[in-house]
């Protein structure tokens, strides 16, 4: 299996978190709850233990963008949402996905997950 699979399956994960940032603090306490026990993943660990189960692997980032995103403040009215910009954005942070894992398997996958976000929302907010 390939390591990098981690960022094919999270395909719509960032868009997913991104259309729900509006969320109100019961809500975002819910995913912050959900999420904790999955910050020890790294990106090797997660590709091991989901063993070819994409829904785990899909879960789990959209867990830990949720949580960068609501760490961030992120308002999705901060955004021009049209299709090409949502795709634009989703591509920047998947990106951002496969090359922190490929640069360092054993990375804890919020981090790497947290900059790709980062990444993506700054390219985006700084046009």
């Amino acid at each position: 299996m390939s390591r990098f699979w981690i960022a094919a399956v999270a395909v719509p994960a960032f868009n997913f978190a991104l259309a729900t940032t509006a969320f109100a603090d019961s809500a975002a306490e819910a995913y912050i709850d959900e999420a904790l026990p999955l910050m020890h993943y790294s990106c090797a660990s997660l590709v091991e233990e989901a063993a070819g189960d994409q829904n785990f692997i899909d879960m789990v980032v959209r867990a830990l963008v949720a949580v960068s995103l609501y760490n961030r403040g992120v308002e999705k009215s901060w955004f021009d949402v049209d299709d090409q910009k949502t795709t634009a954005l989703h591509d920047k942070f998947v990106e951002g996905l496969k090359k922190g894992c490929e640069e360092d398997t054993e990375a804890l996958l919020a981090g790497v997950v947290d900059r790709a976000v980062a990444d993506a929302l700054w390219e985006e907010l700084s046009k």
